[in-house]
């Protein structure tokens, strides 16, 4: 049978209307930023995504209009990943408290979601924003002076613990979590009602806390006293959010830009944020996970962390900082950095590394803050990875590298490369070097390009540290060795023979986006570039050419757009100076991804043919690259 518990606030104070609502005072512009409406119909561990921010474990959803709760949905656990409640605080006026409100509006805006339903000629506004990384704020604003309640909806689950302290009602949901609702200090509590005599008129304010069980008592105990100071003192609270989203937004949005791009950039903060988790046991620091809609991404990625890293740098930088130290927390002896990394590092994935992308993200994090001691601080980290590669992925010692695995797998060889299934892959086998070393029997061009670019920066780093740097660059005089003049493209290069492995990919893009193309390979490779029928498709730039006979537009790395390498072609392009082309392409890739303008969520990828999304919805890695593109648009 379904369980609900049921909490009464009864308020004998008048509360005032509406006016002073932080919802009124929102852009327009971005309201309804996300469609994030869901209503659970179990406790289940599907999300089609949650509001999120400030690095909580915790999100929520606003109900859908058709399954209606007077309440905000949740929260979902992103640790244990899954609903704890259908909704924490449904809310009603005590005398309707059976009957169904219906709903006015509702918002998803940056910073806070919020939600308007009436019944008759009662109405109750909701809004919720995240105070830190273990606490949420409520706001109930009722437009009249009845009695109002708040029940604790949990569906069929059957809490371990349910208790109440003082002014808090405490909902044990697990042996790892606990939920807290904070109500003011003046709240009474007699046969499981909670009594409130004197509301303020802006209304009552709750704070929902997230607690990990295994933290210091001590910890716990300050957390319940601030959240007593939040809903005591909230206004500061609020103003404080509304900076930061502030902060966020004008630290990205540019002047006379289309405001459908706005929309877009916008959009992509908001993406990147929900997807902030804050330190947590296995990790060490805070970070950005690739999708909270995915069960699997419940950790950070080496490569994609690089990229979060970038866009972060723009408006929050320390969260960039954080999120580059988060990986380099688990970097090996001999300097090798491992795939992934979890909150329980029994999960970490030791098999493989990803491309080298770490110094253009602290590049990028130095280029925005002049931290020099930053700087300083991962320097030598870098250096070690450098190396590591011509240790462990040189296996004939030419100084070219190969993606490659520590288990002799070419699965884990594959996902070293962050090309899962990429074609080019598909006849490779692996050569061992080391008991730990193994790798593919092909160089990669994407590969060598990558470090060539950690080369220079590494040079640059040496400079402003006034440290000597030894390590040449092992590319800089063979621009020739990938590069087939016959077909005038960029491919890998099989060891045994140094032939090339003649499959079109976007590997291709990343001479350019290095700027290491010499200008007469650019002008031969632009045209098949620019071809219609092979890379310039209706979104631009997909994993592979149209015209490979494995192309297969929802095939993952085997013809799908993915807006990473979507960005290295168009930023390429616009290197070698063809600006107009490169604004062209990216209008395409803002005006041709399905509903990218509207409320449907940033996705992992989409189909190169149509636009339309395939795999996992609230994709960081894409939000930063549509950051990327809205930054060099015009430029």
């Amino acid at each position: 049978m379904k369980k609900t518990y049921r909490v009464c606030i009864i308020c004998f104070s008048v509360l005032l209307a509406l006016g002073c609502s932080s919802h009124t005072k929102r852009n327009p512009l971005f309201d309804n930023i996300l469609d994030i409406s869901y209503t659970p119909d179990a406790l289940s561990n599907y999300t089609f995504g949650c509001f999120s921010d400030m690095g909580a474990w915790m999100g929520f959803s606003i109900p859908q209009k058709e399954k209606w709760v007077n309440g905000f949905c949740g929260p979902f656990s992103f640790y244990e990943y899954g609903w704890k409640a259908i909704s924490i605080a449904k809310v009603s006026f005590l005398e309707n408290s059976s009957e169904i409100f219906l709903p006015d509006s509702i918002n998803y805006y940056p910073g806070g979601i919020y939600i308007s339903a009436s019944l008759s000629d009662k109405k109750i506004e909701q809004e919720l924003i995240f105070i830190d990384s273990s606490t949420a704020l409520l706001h109930i604003r009722p437009n009249r002076t009845s009695n109002f309640v708040i029940e604790n909806d949990f569906g069929e689950q059957h809490t371990i613990e349910r208790f109440q302290v003082q002014n808090r009602l405490h909902f044990v949901s697990s042996e790892k979590e606990e939920y807290v609702l904070c109500f003011p200090e003046n709240t009474r509590f007699e046969n499981g009602k909670a009594i409130c005599n004197n509301v303020s008129p802006d209304g009552i304010y709750v704070a929902i806390l997230q607690i990990f069980r295994k933290n210091a008592e001590a910890e716990k105990t300050t957390l319940k006293k601030k959240a007593n100071n939040i809903i005591e003192n909230p206004q500061q609270y609020i103003q404080a959010n509304k900076e930061r989203w502030n902060n966020y937004l004008s630290a990205v949005l540019r002047p006379n830009m289309p405001p459908k791009f706005d929309r877009i950039a916008a959009k992509s903060v908001v993406t990147l944020i929900s997807n902030w988790r804050s330190a947590r046991e296995a990790l060490f620091h805070e970070g950005i996970v690739p999708s909270h809609a995915a069960h699997y991404f419940v950790g950070f990625w080496a490569w994609d962390s690089w990229k979060h890293a970038v866009a972060l740098s723009r408006f929050a930088p320390m969260l960039a900082k954080n999120q580059v130290r988060a990986i380099f927390d688990y970097q090996l002896e001999d300097g090798m950095v491992i795939d992934c990394i979890f909150p329980d590092s029994t999960e970490n994935n030791y098999r493989n590394s990803k491309p080298p992308l770490a110094a253009w993200a602290v590049d990028e994090i130095f280029s925005q803050t002049n931290d020099v001691e930053f700087l300083r601080e991962m320097y030598p980290k870098l250096i070690k990875y450098y190396e590591w590669w011509y240790w462990k992925r040189d296996y004939n010692k030419n100084g070219i590298c190969e993606f490659g695995s520590t288990d002799g797998t070419t699965e884990a060889a594959a996902w070293e490369s962050g090309m899962d299934n990429a074609i080019r892959f598909d006849n490779a086998q692996m050569l061992q070097s080391y008991p730990d070393a193994w790798s593919f029997n092909q160089e990669s061009v994407d590969l060598n390009y990558f470090l060539a670019f950690e080369n220079q920066l590494l040079q640059k780093f040496a400079q402003i540290l006034s440290v000597p740097f030894e390590h040449k660059d092992k590319i800089a005089n063979s621009e020739d060795y990938f590069f087939d003049s016959e077909d005038d493209f960029f491919y890998d290069k099989r060891i045994k023979d140094y032939s090339f492995v003649k499959v079109k990919g976007c590997e291709a893009y990343i001479p350019l986006w290095t700027e290491l193309a010499t200008k007469e390979q650019f002008d031969k490779i632009f045209p098949i570039l620019s071809d219609e029928t092979q890379f310039s498709t209706y979104i631009p730039f997909p994993t592979v050419s149209t015209d490979e006979p494995e192309f297969t537009p929802n095939g993952y790395w085997r013809g799908p757009i993915w807006l990473d390498q979507t960005y290295f072609a168009i930023n390429g392009i616009r290197k070698y100076g063809k600006t107009k082309e490169a604004d062209n392409y990216t209008r395409q890739v803002f005006d041709r991804l399905e509903d990218i303008k509207g409320t449907a969520a940033i996705h992992e990828n989409y189909d190169a043919l149509s636009g339309k999304k395939l795999k996992a919805a609230h994709f960081s890695w894409s939000a930063v690259h549509l950051l990327l593109l809205y930054e060099e648009y015009g430029k």
